[in-house]
């Protein structure tokens, strides 16, 4: 992380605006809930234990669990962390608004869990940090964290973070698993070669989109070659009703395989419905389209949620902007469906997973792929003036391109070959 630091303090200039998972919500009444029902109950050590202590976290949802996706997997980590952290003798009192719309209302809600006294206030969307950003000022004694997002090491401000994952890590495993199944179609004459096509379903035409569908295009290449990729962008982080009628257009194009970076089951419960395969974001889609879904990956918040409120705890500092994947756990595989999964997958992503964490093997490695039919030798990482056109800090070096290496929000956004785009949504 050191190393991240540096170079962004070196670049003195606003970075690269991102887009992130998160969105416009899903409709409801924001409820808040401390703690909520069903999440492991906190408990003080036994007698004769140091003293317990405890702290009052906030965390600000664009959605809630019932999406089954994006705020679904934040609650799964606020569960794991707090029981975790429970067994340190850390107890961590909950406060969560959930169905929070990235507008004004953001800012009334960290106004609400500050006034409360909560001393660590978490929001999860890309969208609530200029609101964020906002109420922080008023409150230097509360720590304030915007996952996804970028701008905290250059606000001028002590008590922001941001925090993210290394999560195109875990979609170039998952587009290992889903080019398996289709050179194993291909090898048993199920389908031509030129027929290994990838339908995608993405949110927004932002970097984290692009490149996490990038990484995932050039995994199931390196184990089908014929591969190609078409994206349908739906401009919304959770719709479920675009999303699945994205996949169904992508299947009518003919797609056979179907992923996605979008919040909800639908991409995969169509793909299903129209005898197609797919992988998924955020959470573990088998239970909703056994036949359809080989594999999901996502995000353990779990892991960065434990270093960030034990400092709190501790009364230390943490990074203000802090980004790990499979090397500390942050990036995890969910369930593979043995069932329908070609054979061998499973030896063969633990193989490269492996790759990964040793650096062996480079997700956006430059020999791999291609733009405009040239190979990329050269491209800037980080956006100085909020123009979203990238201008500071050279992103490839060591034959590589280096997805967030300067910050941690990704800001790969090249449109290489193979992949087409049907539209873009911004």
């Amino acid at each position: 992380m050191k190393k991240r630091l540096l170079a962004l303090l070196l670049a003195c200039s606003m970075v690269f605006a991102l887009a992130a998972c998160g969105g416009n919500g899903q409709s409801g009444t924001p409820e808040t809930t401390a703690p909520e029902t069903g999440a492991p109950e906190t408990t003080a050590p036994e007698t004769g234990a140091p003293e317990a202590k405890t702290v009052k976290v906030g965390l600000i949802c664009i959605g809630d669990e019932n999406d089954q996706g994006y705020t679904y997997n934040f609650i799964r980590g606020k569960e794991a962390v707090t029981e975790t952290l429970a067994a340190k003798g850390i107890n961590v009192e909950w406060v969560v608004k959930y169905n929070i719309k990235e507008d004004s209302g953001c800012a009334d809600a960290n106004i609400e869990l500050a006034e409360e006294g909560c001393q660590l206030i978490i929001n999860n969307s890309y969208g609530f940090e200029p609101f964020m950003l906002k109420v922080a000022p008023d409150y230097p004694e509360i720590e304030f964290i915007s996952c996804t997002n970028q701008a905290s090491w250059n606000d001028g401000l002590d008590n922001t973070h941001n925090a993210f994952a290394n999560i195109y890590e875990g979609r170039y495993l998952a587009g290992v698993a889903a080019g398996m199944k289709m050179q194993e179609l291909i090898d048993n004459g199920d389908i031509t070669a030129d027929q290994a096509v990838i339908g995608y379903v993405g949110a927004y035409s932002f970097a984290e989109v692009i490149s996490g569908f990038t990484a995932y295009y050039l995994g199931a290449k390196s184990v089908c070659p014929s591969v190609s990729m078409k994206v349908q962008f739906v401009g919304s982080w959770s719709d479920a009703t675009a999303e699945g009628n994205a996949a169904d257009a992508l299947c009518d194009l003919g797609c056979i395989m179907i992923s996605q970076h979008s919040d909800n089951t639908t991409p995969a419960t169509t793909a299903q419905s129209k005898g197609a395969f797919h992988t998924g974001y955020n959470n573990d889609m088998i239970g909703v389209a056994p036949e359809a879904s080989i594999i999901g990956t996502r995000i353990d918040w779990s892991v960065y949620f434990e270093y960030a409120i034990e400092a709190v705890v501790n009364g230390e500092s943490f990074d203000q902007d802090w980004c790990h994947g499979m090397d500390e756990g942050a990036v995890v595989m969910t369930p593979l469906n043995e069932d329908i999964a070609a054979a061998g997958t499973a030896e063969k992503l633990a193989e490269v997973e492996e790759a990964i964490r040793t650096g062996a093997l480079q997700v956006f490695d430059t020999a791999t792929f291609t733009v405009g039919g040239e190979e990329v030798t050269a491209s800037f990482a980080l956006d100085t003036d909020g123009d979203f056109t990238p201008d500071s800090e050279e992103a490839v070096f060591d034959g590589a391109y280096h997805e967030s290496y300067f910050q941690s929000a990704p800001y790969f956004a090249l449109q290489i070959d193979g992949i087409e785009w049907l539209n873009s949504a911004f």
